[in-house]
């Protein structure tokens, strides 16, 4: 903690420490002499710009109203200025010459660090001063005006040996982080800059990002720390967005070539070359090569960076372009009439899902093994769902058939029926298995192919963990079911979205609520009353429900009753917190790679 305490001399200012008089003279010189005028005068002479030729000129100043203490504050703001320039030349030299000159500077200016009109020139040389001594930095930490005045490469020194301090300044920064990304995933006016629009680079630009970035600076250590800070509050919350965080912050300092980070930190090329395939969103034969031999190549002794490696696939952006990715590959597969385990690029995009998915256990669990991807999802559950994806393929095309056509088709085959019982089984044992079912699921909402959705709809409420209940899917879900808006108006859509699916994750506490509530802000004028009432009563918040839930439910009640509910017309998408970092503990160093 910063502590505020007095200064060690008895004027506060320090200017008798480098022989110039300050408060204590003067009131000494007022107090004890017969004349304080003459006092006055005498002091002015003494400690005035000793330039005779500019005595004369003092006169001419009084005559045009000019303040003596303007005159001398505007004189000392010009050398002040010119000193720190000098300064900041000077800290661009050889390190020898410089070091030693700066040092000789800093002994005899920093007694004066309390005097705010000279408190910059001290500061400068602290900035340029590569290593500063303890005395000094320990003074800056124990004085909170001394310390918010100080430059972010001076506190860099001070943050190194004090976790605590550092935290406090980097716990503000990661609970905005958060914030800006729930509002994002929640905001019910938001139907356009949806949660996996912006790319990668725009969204490292951020302000939380960028800041990190800059206090970190080339410091291993400061990033250590902040590493360390993101896996203690992903276990302690479960929280994925500290997982895009870590491949944010990553990418931010490779953008700014920070070389002594990156260099040593054996997530890099992995998370660059994955960082490429989602700005791209394709991932080539030589990039699924490159990422497979990261994976592939780890040595004994380092199986720890599989914990920061599953944090970097578990970031939401991550699943969002592998689960994509892999219903792409099956798309094409069909066309072809590929197999799923003769396709090298969608394995790994499935091992690659399996690593993030089991990111938080294998932290939790510090048993750094990569799991085993269960070979029966590639070999029964993805044939299953390929049938399920050939189905709606075939009713697509059916709907195009001329009349006479479509009626002879139909006695053939029959394909709206339920989902075939393997992908049913399947997600409920497996996380891979439940995000491909889910991102299928968005894939036929994209298309507004209403059986295709709800025949997915039906059996997601299974899948394992709770996936289909995660805050990212259901932002998605809901902003393509938005456009569906005509479709609630029949029961069968009604009856699968809300009673099979939507009412059995209401169990999670403030979640499914606040993404129910945005659909309804659109669609309830499309609703049947009896259902509506029915939903507004089943979505009525409780005690347990935060603050938000309760006041957009009310704001939602008042829309309905003045039946200003117009649904947009949009087209689908393509494809206050306390302190987090309490009792966080000290990295560990950094990983030891040859």
């Amino acid at each position: 903690m910063i502590m505020s305490t007095p200064a060690k001399n008895n004027n506060g200012t320090g200017l008798e420490d480098v022989n110039i008089p300050g408060q204590a003279y003067l009131r000494e010189a007022l107090t004890s002499c017969t004349d304080p005028l003459k006092a006055i005068e005498s002091f002015q002479l003494e400690n005035g710009v000793l330039l005779p030729s500019l005595r004369p000129m003092l006169p001419l100043l009084d005559l045009h109203g000019v303040r003596r203490l303007d005159f001398h504050t505007s004189l000392m703001e010009e050398l002040r200025d010119k000193l720190i320039a000098h300064i900041n030349e000077m800290g661009q030299k050889e390190p020898r010459e410089r070091d030693k000159k700066l040092k000789e500077l800093l002994v005899k200016s920093f007694p004066v660090v309390r005097v705010k009109s000279l408190r910059p020139v001290v500061m400068a040389i602290l900035r340029n001063t590569q290593h500063i001594d303890d005395k000094y930095l320990k003074i800056l930490v124990r004085d909170r005006e001394l310390y918010a005045d100080t430059d972010t490469e001076v506190k860099r020194q001070i943050w190194r040996d004090n976790q605590s301090l550092f935290g406090d300044e980097v716990s503000p920064l990661l609970s905005q982080y958060i914030r800006e990304k729930e509002h994002i995933l929640f905001d019910h006016t938001n139907l356009n800059n949806l949660f996996f629009q912006p790319t990668p680079k725009v969204r490292r630009q951020g302000e939380v990002v960028q800041k990190l970035a800059n206090m970190i600076g080339t410091s291993v250590k400061l990033y250590d720390m902040v590493l360390q800070f993101l896996r203690t509050l992903f276990l302690r919350t479960r929280n994925v967005h500290y997982c895009t965080l870590r491949a944010e912050l990553l990418m931010a300092l490779h953008d700014l070539e920070v070389q002594e980070i990156i260099s040593i930190d054996p997530c890099h090329k992995f998370t660059w070359c994955l960082d490429a395939c989602i700005r791209e969103k394709n991932v080539d034969i030589k990039r699924s090569r490159e990422l497979q031999g990261f994976l592939d190549n780890i040595k004994r002794g380092q199986e720890q960076v599989l914990g920061d490696l599953s944090m970097t696939l578990c970031d939401p952006y991550a699943i969002n372009f592998l689960a994509t990715s892999a219903i792409k590959i099956l798309h094409h597969l069909i066309n072809n009439e590929g197999m799923p385990r003769d396709n090298q690029i969608l394995i790994l995009l499935l091992r690659m899902l399996a690593l993030g998915l089991s990111a938080w256990v294998m932290i939790d669990s510090q048993d750094f093994k990569e799991p085993k991807l269960d070979c029966q999802v590639v070999t029964k559950f993805l044939p299953a769902l390929m049938s399920l994806m050939v189905d709606d393929q075939c009713r697509s095309l059916h709907a195009k058939l001329p009349p006479d056509e479509r009626e002879s088709a139909l006695t053939t085959i029959e394909h709206s029926g339920p989902a075939p019982d393997a992908v049913e089984a399947y997600i409920q044992e497996s996380s891979v298995a439940s995000i491909l079912a889910m991102y299928y699921t968005l894939h036929t909402a994209r298309l507004k192919d209403r059986v295709g959705v709800l025949r997915v709809l039906a059996i997601l409420s299974a899948c394992k963990d709770d996936r289909a209940y995660e805050d990212p899917f259901l932002h998605s879900l809901i902003a393509l079911l938005i456009p569906m808006s005509e479709e609630f108006a029949t029961e069968d859509f009604c009856t699968t979205l809300f009673d099979e699916f939507i009412f059995a994750g209401l169990t999670r506490e403030n979640v499914t609520s606040r993404h129910m509530l945005k659909l309804l802000w659109y669609v309830h004028n499309k609703l049947p009353a009896g259902r509506l009432a029915t939903l507004m009563k089943a979505m009525q918040p409780t005690s347990a429900h935060n603050e938000h839930i309760h006041k957009l439910y009310e704001t939602l009640q008042e829309r309905i009753g003045t039946g200003a509910a117009e649904t947009p017309v949009i087209e689908a998408p393509p494809m206050e917190f306390d302190s987090p970092l309490k009792s966080v503990p000290t990295p560990g160093p950094h990983y030891n790679v040859q």
